[in-house]
């Protein structure tokens, strides 16, 4: 077990060394996508994933620990984040983040199902098997729709005004996430480099859940303050420098998927997969907290986008002002 003082050298050292890892492989990702010739959603889905693996860690380390609470509290806690730090800090920074009410619908809707989907697993105790399927309903034709070419939509049955409509929505996130990533050219290692900073990721990760967790228990912070605030805002610092750099360049498609394809790859991967083989524990009245403001802010912030046409500055501080909120109540339970 770690001791307070080992855990407070090792929780900022360790978050520091996610943080690097995780930004060279990402790198590395957007490489070897380029070189693998996806398109440029999925290479958003594969770069999204390499983001999201600090907090993905964290939280399987902790379910696997016998921690649940800490678990479920790292993940939904980031998706949380994300929305304030990708959506709201970004429209802060930006002034405005421009968006088409097409790519908000098409965006929102996966989202908007993965937020309730996981409410409803918490609040009436269903299993991790019952929420993926759920997830999938929408998640699955989701995925295919941004991996078939606009003309294979028409052949798989989909009626022709819905594949236009489709078409033009996913074609509008392939433009902005064209000129939002730019990978360097491939190199002979990036596989290997890759590879490397995945495992320096984990272990950081690992570390910094422990501390986190040691540190929690010499402070008498309770469950979902470790989890919920403070390791879901430490491990979610990669997708917010992202977006508020996309937001600055005005690609507010790649910022809205960025933050859609991250609270839904955190869900999946780092909740529903590992609930599968270590159970999802019992859920409180803390999770369902949690899980209550994440598809609250997600459905506000989508709300918002689309009476907008894209974020104000006023609509971003209502966003960051709902995660204040939660912060707050978290720290006064």
């Amino acid at each position: 077990m770690m001791g307070s003082a080992a855990a407070g050298a090792a929780f900022p050292l360790a978050a520091a060394i996610a943080l690097v890892g995780s930004f060279l492989l990402v790198s590395r990702l957007e490489r070897l996508a380029a070189r693998w010739g996806l398109s440029e959603a999925m290479l958003g889905l594969l770069v999204a994933l390499g983001a999201d693996s600090p907090e993905i860690t964290s939280a399987v380390t902790a379910s696997a620990h016998g921690q649940d609470a800490i678990g479920a509290g790292v993940v939904l806690g980031s998706n949380v984040f994300n929305l304030a730090a990708l959506l709201g800090l970004s429209a802060l920074v930006a002034s405005h983040i421009r968006l088409q009410r097409r790519g908000v619908l098409f965006e929102g809707t996966a989202g908007c199902w993965v937020a309730v989907v996981i409410l409803v697993v918490m609040v009436a105790r269903l299993t991790a098997g019952l929420g993926l399927a759920l997830v999938a309903v929408v998640v699955g034709p989701y995925l295919l729709i941004l991996a078939l070419p606009a003309g294979a939509l028409r052949k798989c049955g989909v009626p022709v005004r819905a594949a236009q409509w489709l078409g033009g929505a996913v074609a509008e996130e392939e433009r902005e996430l064209a000129g939002a990533i730019r990978p360097a050219p491939p190199g002979r290692l990036d596989g290997a480099v890759a590879a490397g900073s995945m495992a320096v990721v984990v272990g950081a990760s690992i570390v910094m859940e422990r501390a986190a967790e040691a540190l929690g228990r010499h402070f008498g912070l309770s469950s979902l303050v470790i989890g919920g605030v403070v390791l879901a805002a430490v491990t979610s610092l990669p997708n917010a420098v992202g977006a508020v750099y996309l937001s600055s360049r005005g690609r507010g498609a790649a910022v809205l998927s960025e933050a859609m394809n991250s609270n839904m790859i955190n869900t999946v991967v780092g909740l529903l997969l590992p609930g599968v083989f270590f159970g999802l524990g019992a859920t409180g009245v803390d999770s369902w907290l949690v899980a209550g403001w994440y598809a609250a802010l997600t459905v506000l912030s989508l709300a918002l986008a689309f009476a907008g046409r894209g974020l104000s500055r006023p609509a971003g501080t209502v966003i960051v002002a709902g995660y204040a909120t939660f912060v707050l109540v978290a720290l006064t339970r």
